[in-house]
């Protein structure tokens, strides 16, 4: 009887310690992961740029509907009207626009240079100049 009793001690013994490693891990990883999280946050925002580029919407992006016989400026407004975002095509980059609706709204369909903040694909708009 002595020896079962030594085996299941060693049992309970050996479970204790794989539960204890298994937490500690597990912290140590939310930790990592959490550290990595706040590091990517940082680097994905920037100082003040300019971007320049056509002020268009996320739905469409540079290729309006010509089906519609509409202007690229009144499909834009009509897009963002049904939801989509004001976004700046600039080369090949999309950028969503947040800022003032009624500047960008004047702007839609047309190049414009603007000086913001990026956070990955989102500017936030400081100033809105049409391009000459």
């Amino acid at each position: 009887m002595k020896t079962n009793r030594v085996w299941i001690e060693i049992v309970i013994l050996g479970t204790a310690i794989a539960c204890a490693l298994a937490l500690l891990l597990a912290t140590l990883g939310a930790a990592a992961g959490v550290a990595v999280g706040e590091v990517g946050t940082l680097q994905g925002t920037t100082a003040q740029q300019t971007y320049e580029g056509i002020v268009t919407c996320s739905r469409c992006g540079a290729k309006h509907s010509a089906a519609l016989g509409q202007t690229a400026a009144n499909c834009t407004r009509a897009c963002v009207r049904g939801g989509a975002n004001f976004a700046l095509i600039d080369a090949d980059v999309t950028y969503l626009l947040d800022g003032d609706l009624n500047v960008l709204k004047r702007l839609a369909g047309q190049r414009a240079r603007i000086v913001g903040a990026r956070n990955g694909r989102i500017i936030r708009i400081s100033s809105v100049a049409a391009e000459s």
